[in-house]
């Protein structure tokens, strides 16, 4: 939602400033400028919101296998302890 609120107000600038009929181009090249600038700045931020759901999913896979691997190492002890204790009760 933001994303786009922030798209549609760049839009909105560089088609005022594009339409205007003033003789000041100066001031069109500032908001031209400025729209290119938080372009960019919305780019960056897409990205770095991209880097850090890859590293969640990155943490999340690894706190999988982790658990993973303990499940296991914690049924292999479960049965290596019924297996001695089976012995022991005959």
């Amino acid at each position: 939602m933001n994303k786009s609120l922030l798209l549609a107000s760049l839009v909105a600038v560089a088609a005022l400033a594009a339409c205007s009929k003033t003789e000041s181009t100066p001031a069109a090249a500032d908001a031209s400028s400025a729209a290119a600038s938080a372009s960019v700045a919305a780019s960056a931020a897409d990205t770095s919101a991209s880097a850090a759901t890859s590293a969640a999913s990155s943490a999340m896979d690894a706190a999988s296998s982790a658990a993973t691997g303990a499940m296991a190492a914690a049924s292999s002890a479960a049965t290596a302890a019924m297996s001695a204790a089976s012995p022991a009760s005959k």
